[in-house]
């Protein structure tokens, strides 16, 4: 049977436009949801900028579904779920984003990095480390390195936070001399706990050795050789700290003064409680002064020494205590108003969060800063 070629005349122009109808249909399409995203975007950001996040993330939202390939958007949508606290719709952005086969290196790891800060923010501490552990050698190593240090501290494995803090001290991350000291001190003590003595006494050394600035490792150790009933070594250790961390000699005058009267160095001690005195006023080595004075007038002339530098209610109360009132009732009256009005003002205070504590703290029960609480009182800042 012949191919009649009519046929194929009447096909060619039909074909032809059928696919040009269908072309420009696409075309439509594609324009009408290419002006929808944007708008839908825009609107998003308006809304944030508003600070009105719900109707930011509806818009977001609408984005995404009109432009699902678009990876910004999964990005600003994760990060808005996040901040609102919606932390599983947070999770499941970013593992839709990570599950893309045509995400880019850079977009993956910035994917990945968002995750573990969905875990983070979320307490999820297990699934945190894994997805931080993944970042380790891409640009995100110095972040998730943090992170990995402030996990490991907030459970407490000072062992993995050494290594953490040494690898990041190496990366040029800044210097991490003072931690590492903490993390020696918080092993110590986790030592002296299980009673191995000359463990506890080789950290706390070493302690000294990463960071002599650091006050808490001299205490810590002067507190050991008292327990060993060695007083001599005991206050050469809080005379190193005095010369080595000064800033928080007032944390050792108390004990200074106790050790120099065992061992009969009152002279020395005196010698260097004047001269930090000289140099920076302060409640508790005024105090250790009135203990080392020979009599009662010798003490009430410290704290009046110590109130023509600085009004101190503190100070006040200690030379109030001595005066010779009229009635012996209304002495103990006011000494008790001015008892309850010193009390909020003998306080530590966290440079950091503003926590205050009754006793000084080198890792703030707050917001977990180290080295934030000054040694010196709340009346004193």
């Amino acid at each position: 049977m012949d191919f009649d070629f009519t046929w194929l005349l009447w096909g060619l122009p039909i074909a032809f436009a059928l696919g040009w109808g269908a072309s420009r249909l696409d075309l439509r399409q594609w324009r009408v949801a290419s002006r929808q995203a944007p708008k839908a975007y825009f609107r998003g950001l308006n809304h944030l900028l508003n600070e009105q996040q719900d109707q930011a993330i509806d818009a977001f939202i609408e984005a995404v579904q009109s432009d699902p390939d678009t990876a910004e958007l999964h990005f600003a949508l994760g990060n808005l779920f996040r901040r609102r606290g919606d932390y599983d719709r947070a999770v499941r952005v970013h593992e839709h984003l990570l599950a893309r086969g045509d995400l880019s290196r850079k977009d993956r790891d910035r994917a990945q990095h968002a995750l573990a800060l969905d875990f983070l923010k979320a307490g999820l501490l297990d699934r945190a480390e894994t997805a931080l552990r993944k970042l380790v050698s891409s640009d995100f190593e110095a972040e998730a390195l943090l992170a990995l240090l402030t996990i490991a501290e907030r459970s407490r494995d000072w062992t993995q936070a050494s290594q953490i803090a040494t690898r990041l001290e190496g990366t040029g991350q800044g210097s991490f001399a003072s931690r590492l000291s903490h993390y020696l001190c918080e092993q110590a003590v986790q030592a002296h706990r299980q009673g191995d003595v000359a463990r506890t006494l080789v950290l706390l050394t070493d302690a000294t050795r990463q960071a002599p600035e650091l006050a808490r490792s001299w205490l810590a150790i002067a507190t050991m050789k008292i327990q060993a009933g060695h007083n001599g070594e005991a206050l050469d250790a809080l005379l190193s700290l005095a010369h080595r961390a000064p800033q928080g000699l007032p944390l050792a005058a108390g004990r200074m003064v106790e050790l120099a009267r065992a061992t009969g160095r009152e002279a020395q001690v005196l010698a260097v409680l004047q001269n930090a005195d000289a140099q920076a006023p302060s409640l508790d080595v005024t105090e250790a002064l009135a203990q080392l004075s020979r009599d009662e007038t010798e003490a009430r002339q410290r704290y009046l020494a110590h109130l023509a530098r600085e009004h101190s209610l503190v100070i006040a109360g200690q030379w109030l205590a001595g005066e010779n009132l009229s009635s012996t009732e209304a002495k103990s009256t006011i000494q008790a108003s001015l008892n309850q009005a010193i009390g909020p003002l003998k306080r530590y205070r966290c440079a950091a969060c503003g926590f205050e504590a009754q006793q000084h703290f080198w890792q703030c029960p707050g917001c977990q800063s180290w080295d934030s609480y000054p040694a010196r009182r709340v009346e004193e800042l």
